[in-house]
């Protein structure tokens, strides 16, 4: 059960707390610069807050797309909506938190790259529900159909997520009661083949969150790209994720979204029954380090100096990696019954290890086995030290 505590003056987590004189924003109950009492506002909350960041990005695949530019360097803390950027399938979660370049019989994987609808994913069902931390349930439901009179492949899916029981509690600690937080998404696709290693798909999206009396809506979409080179065994992925606009806000202000571009490459070895993934994100915008001096590692020099100040090229090499997710899947057995899955995701490991402490941060890992016509998961991601997440998926055909 969460822990976690909302107050009805100063409200954490989900809420800060904003002076109308002086428009300073705090967590304080008064105002630092003027000693006015705070109105509230609501705020996005992400259970890993990283800080802000402002983006402005747009708009679509093969034509043009908006360009985006950061502040602040870093990619969280600021947008609403963020729960569509989790893992949706055990299977995901296995490899590293994120896929877009894999194109088999799989139907999650149409939410990540529409583009990776095909015909084999016709009549599939798929059910994953992810235990994440805190007490938070979170879970995704897809199925999707091929319409062979039209020549399209089509999907729908269900992504919830219940925030648990959140107490509330006046200024003073007192227990009044609890919150309702939680927030759902609808997604529909579809996608054909453009020629014999070239198909595009469409996701639309509405979105819903709810943080106690405060409510908003978004309409989103994913346009994804997909190339598959059945001769080489390669497949390529291109997506821009969570391109949108909020419907309606919390309280008056549109905050931005989790917009995303990736870029995947996949390929399965010749001789081994394995299958290597790399993954790119946040494409748009280059410096997504966090950069706080507090957290810096104290490295040292060669002859033993401390060395005082950040490697522009060290820097660098740790920002070009954070944008990477590695990922590796054992296809073993008849039919591939037998699936062993491991993957690394370098921002994670960054921004989620503690300073002076080891810990699996950042690696995943999963198993995959096929029974009769079920096929099960499991994936489990190390996040911190304080614990990891656990995701389980059943699937199966109708047909």
């Amino acid at each position: 059960m969460s822990e976690w505590y909302v107050f009805d003056e100063v409200e954490e987590i989900v809420f800060t707390a904003k002076c109308a004189k002086c428009t300073k924003s705090t967590f304080s109950a008064l105002c630092a610069l003027c000693g006015d009492a705070l109105v509230q506002t609501p705020k996005t909350h992400q259970f890993m807050q990283l800080t802000r960041y402002k983006c402005i990005s747009a708009l679509l695949l093969l034509i043009s797309f908006l360009s985006s530019e950061a502040k602040a360097q870093v990619i969280g803390g600021r947008n609403v909506f963020s729960y569509l950027t989790l893992p949706q399938s055990a299977r995901v979660t296995g490899l590293g938190g994120a896929q877009i370049a894999v194109r088999d019989d799989d139907p999650v994987f149409a939410i990540g790259n529409p583009g990776a609808l095909n015909e084999t994913m016709s009549g599939k069902v798929a059910l994953n529900h992810n235990f994440f931390l805190g007490g938070i349930q979170h879970g995704y439901v897809s199925y999707a159909h091929h319409l062979k009179k039209w020549g399209f492949t089509m999907h729908g899916g269900l992504q919830y997520l219940n925030y648990g029981e959140i107490k509330r509690a006046d200024e003073f600690g007192d227990v009044q009661g609890t919150v309702k937080a939680g927030e759902t998404a609808f997604t529909l696709g579809a996608a054909r083949p453009l020629s014999k290693r070239f198909s595009l798909g469409l996701n639309m999206r509405m979105a819903f969150s709810r943080l106690d009396i405060y409510r908003s809506s978004a309409l989103l979409a994913d346009v994804g790209l997909m190339y598959a080179d059945t001769a080489h065994r390669l497949t390529m992925g291109l997506v821009i994720r969570n391109a949108g606009t909020q419907l309606s806000t919390y309280a008056g202000l549109k905050e931005t979204l989790p917009f995303d571009i990736q870029l995947g490459l996949s390929k399965r070895l010749e001789h081994l029954p394995f299958r290597f993934s790399i993954i790119a994100h946040h494409l748009h915008q280059w410096d997504i380090r966090y950069n706080d001096p507090n957290l810096r590692d104290d490295d040292v020099l060669l002859f033993g100096e401390e060395q005082t100040t950040e490697n522009k090229t060290t820097a660098a090499i740790d920002n070009f990696f954070r944008h990477l997710i590695f990922s590796g899947e054992f296809l073993l057995g008849k039919n591939e019954g037998l699936r062993i899955r491991l993957g690394y995701n370098h921002l994670l490991k960054r921004e989620l290890s503690v300073s002076n402490y080891r810990s699996l941060a950042g690696f995943s890992g999963g198993l995959g086995v096929k029974i009769s016509r079920f096929r099960v998961d499991f994936g489990y991601g190390a996040y911190h030290l304080a614990g990891g997440v656990a995701h389980l998926g059943i699937g199966t055909s109708f047909k």
